[in-house]
């Protein structure tokens, strides 16, 4: 090949060659204004993301201030339960479990024992019947029971078969049976015939715990005593009086923020408070009286309108447990409820 065409070709690629460098270099400039663009669309998204997360947050359902007022802006289907009390000072805590216990005594002046008694033996017995059943049911029960076995002594000689079909209303019947006989031998044995007004005397009868020695020194011989049952239970732990889950460690808890005076009227107040308002599923929360003071407001109905409808017994408008109550809570509005067999 000639000299002058080999370096003809020579300057030809030399020409050549920095077009093809530059190309790619025109074809990045508008791939980079692309990245940037996208860049600066995915900072903007980023800024504003944030503020469509936030929008759809739910507020905390907030007690009423009374207990009849409605609450406003509150889904009643859909309400969250409200935050406890956090930091709650000891002298707190006791101010406003007593306070609680001030508006309870005002909601129910006639709370009293919802098993009918007419002395110390009538009321350990039918206190032992109670378990694992209604006040009505052993109200219903008991008349039959005590008029064909009104001492100790007739108890205790009783035929089984017999008081377990008197029984047998109540559930348990059997064990029941067995202890309210044994508990009768016991007191005509070792007692005289006589229901002791002692704690550890108590607590020594067949079928008698802590819990029913309770109910017979507070109610029967008028010494303080709380009554842990599970209504008691329940609800000095949603007002987060305890944390604790024994009876005997809820007793001693609770028993720390009141006076010993007022142990025997608080349990009432508080047993019928679970009864009537504040049931274990369906808390009737808008017909509260002591919304404004409870941690736990907000886990059942709040809608004043259908809480109302939760109500039980008296506050709902029906019949008591009790056959025979006192005075006060008929003349108070009370009703009696119907005897065994009557509807």
């Amino acid at each position: 090949m000639p000299a002058k065409r080999v370096t003809a070709e020579k300057d030809a690629v030399k020409k050549t060659a920095p077009a093809k460098k530059a190309a790619p270099a025109k074809k990045a400039a508008p791939a980079n204004k692309q990245a940037s663009a996208k860049t600066q669309a995915s900072t903007r998204a980023r800024k504003q993301a944030p503020a469509k997360r936030q929008a759809p947050a739910k507020t905390p359902a907030v007690a009423p201030k009374k207990a009849s007022a409605a609450v406003k802006g509150v889904a009643p289907a859909k309400t969250v339960a409200a935050k406890p009390p956090r930091g709650e000072s000891r002298t707190a805590l006791v101010r406003r479990a007593r306070r609680i216990n001030r508006e309870l005594a005002e909601v129910y002046p006639y709370a009293h024992p919802e098993l009918d008694f007419e002395n110390p033996f009538q009321l350990v017995v039918a206190t032992v019947l109670s378990a694992q059943t209604t006040d009505l049911r052993v109200n219903q029960t008991t008349p039959a029971l005590f008029a064909k076995y009104p001492t100790p002594e007739d108890l205790a000689a009783a035929n089984p078969e017999e008081v377990e079909e008197i029984l047998r209303p109540t559930g348990f019947f059997r064990a029941k049976t067995k202890s309210v006989i044994g508990l009768s031998k016991a007191l005509a044995e070792d007692f005289g015939g006589e229901v002791p007004g002692r704690l550890e005397d108590l607590v020594k009868l067949p079928g008698v715990g802590r819990k029913t020695a309770f109910v017979v020194l507070g109610n029967a011989f008028g010494r303080p005593g709380i009554t842990v049952d599970t209504h008691f239970q329940r609800l000095v732990r949603r007002w987060q009086w305890t944390e604790e889950t024994d009876p005997d460690k809820i007793e001693a808890a609770v028993g720390a923020l009141f006076p010993k005076s007022d142990w025997t009227d608080l349990s009432h107040h508080v047993i019928w408070h679970g009864r009537r308002i504040c049931h274990a599923r369906k808390p009737a929360c808008g017909a509260c009286p002591i919304a404004p003071l409870c941690p736990a407001y907000g886990e059942g109905e709040t809608d004043p309108e259908k809480a109302k409808k939760l109500l039980k017994y008296e506050k709902g408008g029906f019949p008591g447990q009790r056959l025979n109550p006192p005075r006060a809570y008929l003349d108070a509005g009370g009703k009696a409820a119907p005897p065994l067999g009557s509807g």
